[in-house]
């Protein structure tokens, strides 16, 4: 065999799926984690500056943050190993399937582990949709002041009305109580929460941890694919009156 040929082996047990899957999920995992990280720390500045100056009145909700924080780092590591198992996974059932080393040999405890982590990959994907979808709440938050500030600016242009009625109160979203000081922010204040770093970051970077999410998702649903199907061909060809070659 030539030197073409064995690189055109090679190349053929390359799991191209999971390939793609693992840096997605790379990619999407690092945005999530490090978007989020940053987006919770300038919320818990933002309403402490501005919706809740009693520290009492936050305290849970700056625990619960600090809590999900640490739930973000164990994310990370945790998706960092998994997605290399996977792809190492890939590459072994890609292998076994089209017979690149030999002929087909498998064994029980084999099908079993590529079955192990079929299961896990169905459980992890319906986890992050329930990831996504609540990643996506802190993003309509920040819209609906944004977009508040927004109809404020336009009738200060437009020199219609006044919009020092038009206000957005964080109590009704249920993450300070409704006895927190001063809860809500009216005209100009409201305008000048808009205009500050904190606020433009936090929106944009809640933003990009839910495309995150949402990244993160496909690749599982990648994995997804990936796994059954090898797991499927895995299963079919270890049966003694299977002749089909695939």
């Amino acid at each position: 065999m030539g030197c073409f040929e064995c690189c055109i082996k090679c190349l053929g047990g390359v799991p191209y799926a999971s390939l793609v899957a693992t840096i997605l999920c790379f990619s999407g995992v690092a945005l999530f984690c490090g978007c989020g990280h940053v987006a919770l720390t300038g919320t818990v500045s933002i309403l402490e500056q501005h919706f809740s100056t009693n520290t009492s009145d936050h305290a849970l909700l700056s625990e619960v943050i600090q809590l999900m924080q640490y739930v973000i780092y164990g994310i990370a590591s945790f998706f960092f190993l998994y997605g290399i198992i996977l792809l190492a996974e890939g590459f072994y059932t890609t292998s076994a399937v089209k017979e690149l080393h030999g002929e087909f040999k498998t064994t029980a405890c084999g099908r079993c582990i590529s079955g192990m982590f079929v299961f896990l990959t169905y459980v992890l994907g319906v986890a992050w949709l329930g990831v996504f979808g609540f990643s996506a709440v802190p993003v309509f938050m920040f819209y609906n002041i944004w977009s508040t500030c927004e109809v404020i600016k336009s009738l200060q242009t437009n020199m219609t009305a006044s919009g020092d009625q038009i206000c957005v109160d964080i109590r009704q979203y249920g993450i300070i109580p409704w006895n927190a000081v001063p809860g809500r922010a009216c005209g100009p204040v409201l305008e000048n929460i808009c205009n500050t770093n904190e606020f433009y970051m936090s929106y944009h970077l809640f933003i990009v941890a839910c495309a995150g999410a949402g990244a993160t998702v496909i690749a599982l649903l990648i994995y997804m694919m990936a796994t059954t199907y090898n797991y499927a061909v895995l299963k079919f060809k270890s049966r003694e009156d299977c002749c089909t070659k695939f």
